[in-house]
């Protein structure tokens, strides 16, 4: 079991690498899915064999009730249809946190439940928010879960100039799931997760 890294100098360097997945030019993505509620696209990672996915869509909610309903913490559990279970392992200064979670299987369970442990970071962005985590090999793995493991990810969510109200949120993820697993599968899960992730938040900013 590794230690915990030192959080400051983890959270700076995944904000400089979220900051630099959104400036990457549209020409780069390719179109992955679209929904009414999200546009996903997707590009190869340069962190691991599978794709880094691109996410956006505007949300009708101020951007900081947004992020509090996806960041780690009392809101994600209750709307999230993915995730299962959530506990917050460590807590530092700067809204910064260190998270287990466990997924549902997906595709008729071909992809079995996964655990993961996250360190998360949320800090502002131009007039908005960004939060963002990225995966640790830390505490023990439980029986019957494989471990994912999250590669940089995040979630930009910023205001739209002539609509205050209204939010555009962007979402960078690249998740190795682990295990046996065909990467049709995976990359059919991932489109489809993403499109969902929008439409299950609108409905719980609704309630």
């Amino acid at each position: 079991m590794d230690l915990l890294p030192d959080s400051a100098p983890l959270a700076r360097k995944l904000r400089n690498t979220l900051i630099q997945y959104h400036s990457v030019g549209d020409s780069e993505w390719r179109l992955a899915k679209k929904t009414k509620d999200a546009t996903v696209w997707r590009k190869p990672s340069e962190e691991f064999s599978g794709y880094l996915y691109k996410a956006q869509g505007v949300v009708e909610d101020v951007t900081n009730r947004i992020v509090d309903h996806i960041r780690p913490g009392p809101y994600r559990l209750d709307w999230d249809s993915l995730m299962t279970t959530m506990d917050i392992m460590e807590t530092f200064e700067e809204n910064c946190c260190v998270m287990r979670y466990t997924t549902a299987g997906q595709l008729w369970n071909i992809i079995a439940p996964r655990e993961f442990v996250d360190f998360s970071y949320t800090t502002n962005y131009e007039d908005g928010l960004l939060t963002c985590g990225i995966s640790l090999d830390y505490g023990e793995v439980r029986p019957n879960f494989v471990r994912g493991f999250n590669h940089p990810c995040g979630w930009f969510c910023v205001p739209l100039k002539d609509y205050p109200s209204h939010s555009l949120l962007t979402g960078y993820i690249q998740t190795e799931l682990r295990g046996m697993l065909p990467q049709s599968a995976v990359d059919t899960a991932m489109s489809s997760t993403l499109a969902n992730f929008y439409s299950d938040l609108k409905k719980a900013l609704k309630t």
